[in-house]
């Protein structure tokens, strides 16, 4: 099935590589200097692109909202970490220069208008819609009016809620693609879901990818070998660090390993092999590997060849084994042995 095909930054998406977004997340438990090491580890992965979350307290959260997991020791509330986990603009545009300085492209999933007006102030190359905001539509919108293309990830989503969020970003000409996303932290591999993928496609008829968290690799390169035009994975520095994305996150060799499987999928699916072409190229190693009719013990001159008198051996250079029925019932002219191949001159 084709898809409407777009750009990201200059990378196509839908168009046969799978795009690679390295997802921090939360992963730089505040820390500036730790968000710009993120930038510089996920450019030496491989990574297509690496991904924050940019949250404005005040904008998108209360008092009333509660921790998932009580994880912090030094946040009293999820409000307070959410507070916590801010940059200034000066800061988001020095992360974004940071990012574009080593090549590799710069996202944030807004969770407020506040950030998506902040963001789009930078430049922002696409947006991508977290699990939790597909059916806030002001927001959807508002990424939508930009133009950009907008990145919809389906946990927690009914295929209704996906429809409506889709029909927002059409309304606006924007391009869409739709991530299948289990949310569970961490994901089990019998709920990944890559099966969702081909529906995804066939519903919306847009770049489809997968959104991982069960910190482990081959939810990734099976949703690659399957055709996903994108791939998100979060990610960590080192399994011991803090933090509640840790525990669903890869490593930057494991990262390395997928940008690696990318490129390789690529290669292989951009250069189709005709079978038959391909065995005629290779009729020398036929001759080398395959058999040919030869006698099984020394036969006189003169003897009618039936079947119990020969065998197959190599090399391919004699009387194919497949041609046997063509000597059946000929007569020697001369007497052979098991030592030599069976050859057409042998026979009246």
């Amino acid at each position: 099935m084709s898809v409407a095909t777009f750009s990201v930054a200059g990378r196509a998406v839908g168009a046969g590589k799978a795009f690679l977004i390295a997802e921090v997340a939360q992963s730089h438990d505040g820390s500036l200097g730790l968000a710009h090491a993120f930038i510089d580890a996920a450019h030496a992965a491989g990574a297509d692109a690496v991904k924050f979350q940019t949250h404005i307290a005040a904008a998108e959260s209360t008092l009333d909202e509660e921790f998932r997991v009580k994880f912090s020791r030094q946040d009293a509330t999820r409000y307070d970490y959410w507070k916590r986990m801010e940059f200034t603009a000066e800061q988001w545009a020095g992360l974004a220069s940071h990012a574009a300085e080593r090549g590799v492209v710069f996202l944030s999933s807004p969770f407020s208008i506040a950030a998506v007006d902040l963001l789009q102030r930078l430049g922002m190359a696409a947006w991508k819609v977290g699990s939790g905001e597909v059916r806030s539509h002001d927001l959807i919108r508002t990424m939508a009016a930009t133009g950009k293309p907008v990145l919809v990830s389906s946990g927690m989503s009914t295929y209704a809620d996906l429809g409506a969020a889709a029909e927002l970003v059409r309304a606006a000409r924007a391009p869409l693609a739709v991530f299948q996303c289990t949310t569970k932290y961490p994901t089990p591999l019998a709920e990944v879901g890559l099966n969702v993928l081909d529906e995804l496609r066939r519903r919306f008829s847009c770049p489809v990818g997968l959104s991982d968290h069960s910190g482990k690799t081959y939810p990734a390169l099976a949703a690659m070998a399957r055709g996903a035009d994108l791939v998100e994975v979060h990610f960590a520095l080192d399994r011991t660090m803090f933090g509640p994305d840790v525990p669903v996150s890869l490593v930057p060799s494991e990262i390395r390993l997928l940008a690696e499987a990318r490129d390789a999928y690529a290669e292989m699916d951009a250069h189709p092999v005709d079978n038959d072409a391909a065995a005629g190229l290779l009729t020398p190693m036929r001759a080398l590997f395959n058999k040919s009719l030869a006698p099984k013990e020394a036969i006189a001159k003169g003897a009618v060849l039936a079947a119990n008198m020969l065998t197959t051996k190599k090399p391919g250079t004699g009387i194919p084994a497949h041609e046997i029925d063509t000597v059946l019932g000929r007569r020697l002219k001369h007497d052979v042995g098991p030592e030599r191949l069976l050859r057409r001159e042998d026979l009246e």
